[in-house]
């Protein structure tokens, strides 16, 4: 439960600041945090499960507890949808694929930063 409320606060002081820096149509701030949080993701499983292997719930206490409520599929999913509704075709297909293709490539990021350190 602490990393899960540690997760939400980080998602939502990053969202904040990234929405208020970066204004617009484009949801930024969701798409920041789920970037950031697949680039965290591919470090700490890289360095839990290669470098320093950790016991299965103290890697499901940073993954699952703190990453995976950090980061907002649910919430990508709705902006898109509203951008849709909107009219906003163009910025629904880059919010949907560029989030997809952006994850990919920070997760294996991370991977090869988590085996390098």
């Amino acid at each position: 439960m602490v990393a899960g409320s540690l997760g939400a606060a980080a998602r939502y002081g990053v969202d904040g600041f990234v929405s208020q820096h970066l204004a617009g149509a484009f949801p930024w701030g969701t798409f920041a945090v789920n970037v950031s949080a697949s680039l965290l993701l591919g470090i700490v499983f890289s360095l839990t499960t290669e470098r320093v292997v950790v016991d299965a719930s103290t890697r499901m206490i940073l993954t699952v507890g703190f990453i995976g409520t950090y980061s907002t599929f649910s919430t990508l999913m709705l902006e898109s949808a509203r951008l849709l509704e909107e009219g906003a075709f163009a910025l629904a297909a880059l919010n949907a694929g560029g989030s997809v293709v952006a994850g990919l490539v920070a997760v294996g990021a991370g991977i090869v930063i988590g085996r390098a350190l």
